[in-house]
């Protein structure tokens, strides 16, 4: 017997979205949860064209963090919407199933070491945005990098999993030691806006000198709020040298919209 039977038939892939044992050999997600995500948290036009994040008026371009706010970065893609999305209890599933959120996963993802999650997490990013982000013929991905600290806290860093399985999708290089967090900041959601910039100004540095063909970065993490922390990793990249970059984030909230 094959070495990953007997990891499944061990460890069984559990649903990203409900938890549970997903009842379908091969898949990362129950089928009718990957039918309920895509209804109900799936990012959908419109969209911020700055960032990504979901609008709630098709006449709007901007949300207002994006209009407020200066952005060094060049685009973005947010994949799932964060928080809880209003719907009836559906018959047929275990009470409490209408309680399950994006957001939810996310955080099993980050902090309960569920990352298994990254496969479904990159599958339905390809699936919805791949062909425009091979379009941007990026050369590298770096993920948002976490300090040492929190990094040894929980094991691993949770945007660097993503970095790895999207560069074996696109088959392009994954740079995990060039974007380096050097101080350790107080948790982004205690401040507000101007607070979360300004803790994450000295935060990041570039480590070395940028090698000349990183001229179009991936830059990717797992949840984007405000985009201080974007915003952040990319004044440095560019300052460093680097030419274009282009955000991805598995969740975002929903701010107010730009007028």
């Amino acid at each position: 017997m094959r070495a990953e039977k007997v990891w499944e038939l061990l460890f069984p892939r559990r649903c990203p979205f409900c938890h549970e044992i997903v009842p379908v050999e091969g898949e990362m997600i129950c089928p009718d949860c990957r039918r309920f995500v895509r209804k109900y948290y799936l990012i959908r036009e419109p969209v911020c064209k700055r960032c990504g994040k979901a609008l709630s008026r098709m006449e709007t371009e901007y949300c207002m963090d994006c209009m407020v706010h200066r952005r060094s970065f060049d685009g973005g893609i947010s994949l799932f919407r964060y928080g809880r999305r209003p719907f009836k209890p559906i018959p047929g599933k275990k009470p409490g199933y209408e309680k399950h959120y994006m957001g939810e996963s996310i955080l099993r993802f980050k902090y309960h070491n569920c990352r298994e999650y990254a496969d479904y997490y990159i599958e339905e990013l390809m699936c919805q945005y791949g062909s425009r982000l091979m379009r941007l013929h990026p050369d590298v991905i770096i993920p948002v990098p976490v300090h040492p600290a929190r990094r040894r806290m929980r094991g691993y860093n949770q945007a660097e999993i993503l970095a790895e399985k999207l560069g074996q999708v696109l088959d392009i290089e994954v740079c995990t030691d060039l974007l380096i967090r050097v101080k350790k900041t107080r948790p982004q959601k205690e401040l507000n806006d101007e607070q979360r910039l300004r803790n994450l100004t000295e935060a990041f540095a570039v480590s070395g000198q940028v090698p000349r063909e990183y001229r179009t970065v991936l830059l990717i993490d797992d949840i984007y709020t405000t985009g201080s922390t974007m915003e952040a990793c990319s004044r440095k990249l560019k300052k460093a040298g680097v030419y274009r970059v282009f955000c991805i984030s598995i969740c975002s909230g929903q701010v107010p919209d730009g007028k």
